[in-house]
Order: structure tokens, then C-alpha cells, then sequence
């Protein structure tokens, strides 16, 4: 049942259930301003919950929630830049050292396409190199993880909020893949439990605004969803 599609968003019931426990979990600690699916200021990604606390018995705070349902999700986000980066570079000296012996062994692959033979290109991949085929794939995977893959790394580096969490089940908690300075909710019993204490990080209050207005706007399209309200309908009042 968990896995199922809801009919509205095209997210799983799992995800969806654990982004109301999120909701739920922040207005308790004193969020009164939260949203679902929230555009992050300074980067491309998106908030599953993000949340602010004004000034009052406690003091301003911005937190950003991302719920995983899944072994896979929770570690597809959770690439490390620097380490990334390191091992795509031992394979980028691989496959130069494989290139320049390639050039000297096969002269033939050479695509004489250019005013200059310095600048010709050479065709490796015709004679199907068990090596170079295995180091292109190494390159490929490496340069997707680390485009596409370095969320929770992100949104710290970015300073997108003061506090992130991540949201799991139970059965997907283990404390050495949670993300440097991220804390961790568990679900338990249809609540969420802290497991891990996030770090607290330091933004400029015009970023906090500027999340603050973003929230406003994701719950402005929720309302106009709910209610059915069009663009075409707003931009027609507004003349």
C-alpha cells in the first residue's frame, strides 16, 4: 500500500505520509510558517518541507526536511563532492595514459577533421578497449553523481537554512549514512522521533526572508490548487 501512487501528486503514500509527519513534527517546535515542495533560494533544488519559527520563546530558525522512503533515494542525494572529485580525477589520469599508448598502438583511429593533426580527434571506442570502455563508464558514473547527486552536500555549502533534517522509517535508519550536519527524524508509531540533533548553521537574515516569502508562495499555489484557482483566473482580475 505504501508504494502506491497518489492520485493528485504522483508521489508514493509513503512519501507523502512522511512529508504530514514533517508538517506535523514543526509546528510542534514552534514553525509556524511551513510548506510541501519548496524552491530553495541560491541553488536548483527543491524542499520536501521547509519551515520557519519567528522570534518568540525560542529564537528565529529555518529548517528544511527531505523525506526518504527508500535505501536507493537516501543515497543517491548523499554524494560527497570531494571524495567525487578525487576519484574522478584518478580516472581522468587513467584514461589519458590509456589515450596517449592508444594513439601511439592504433594510428589508424585518427579522424583527420582539423586544419591541424595536433588537434585531430581519434576514434577509441572502434576497436572496443576492454580498459578504456571500463574507465569511460567509471567517468560517466562519476560526473552524474557528482552533478546529480550531492543534495544534502548542497544545500549546507549554500546555507539554504539553519537547521536540515532528514526524514525516514525506521527500518532505513543507520546513523553513518546520515549527512554531515544533518539531523534525523524516525518515524515511529505515526510520529516522528529525533534521532540525531542536526548542526545549527548560521544564514543572513535576508535569506531567511527570502525562505520565509518562498514558503508563503508554495502555500499561495497549494491554496490555488485546492481551490481551483488559475493563473488565467488571477491575471485576468488583476487588469
Amino acid at each position: 500500500m505504501d508504494q502506491c501512487l497518489t492520485s493528485r501528486t504522483g508521489e508514493t503514500e509513503a512519501h507523502a505520509r512522511l512529508k504530514r509527519l514533517a508538517l506535523v513534527w514543526a509546528q510542534r517546535q514552534g514553525y509556524s510558517a511551513c510548506a510541501m515542495e519548496v524552491t530553495l533560494p541560491r541553488c536548483r533544488y527543491r524542499a520536501d518541507v521547509a519551515a520557519y519559527r519567528a522570534d518568540g520563546r525560542k529564537s528565529a530558525a529555518t529548517g528544511i526536511f527531505e523525506c526518504k522512503q527508500a535505501l536507493v533515494d537516501l543515497r543517491r542525494d548523499n554524494g560527497c563532492i570531494s571524495t567525487t572529485m578525487r576519484r574522478l580525477e584518478k580516472v581522468h589520469r587513467r584514461r589519458e595514459i590509456l589515450e596517449r599508448n592508444l594513439r601511439v598502438h592504433y594510428p589508424a583511429l585518427r579522424v583527420a577533421d582539423s586544419l591541424f593533426a595536433e588537434f585531430d580527434l581519434h576514434n577509441f571506442s572502434a576497436i572496443e578497449h576492454r580498459g578504456y570502455k571500463q574507465v569511460m563508464r567509471q567517468t560517466q558514473a562519476l560526473q552524474n553523481r557528482l552533478f546529480g547527486c550531492t543534495k544534502f552536500e548542497t544545500l549546507i555549502r549554500y546555507r539554504c537554512a539553519n537547521l536540515f533534517f532528514l526524514v525516514l522509517p525506521n527500518k532505513l535508519f543507520r546513523e553513518p549514512e546520515i549527512p554531515i550536519g544533518w539531523g534525523a527524524l524516525i518515524e515511529s508509531n505515526s510520529e516522528l522521533i529525533l534521532a540525531r540533533k542536526p548542526v545549527w548553521h548560521e544564514t543572513a537574515p535576508k535569506a531567511d526572508l527570502d525562505l520565509l516569502h518562498r514558503i508563503a508562495a508554495a502555500g499561495t499555489r497549494l491554496l490555488n490548487r485546492t481551490f481551483d484557482i488559475t493563473f488565467e483566473e488571477v491575471a485576468t482580475a488583476a487588469c
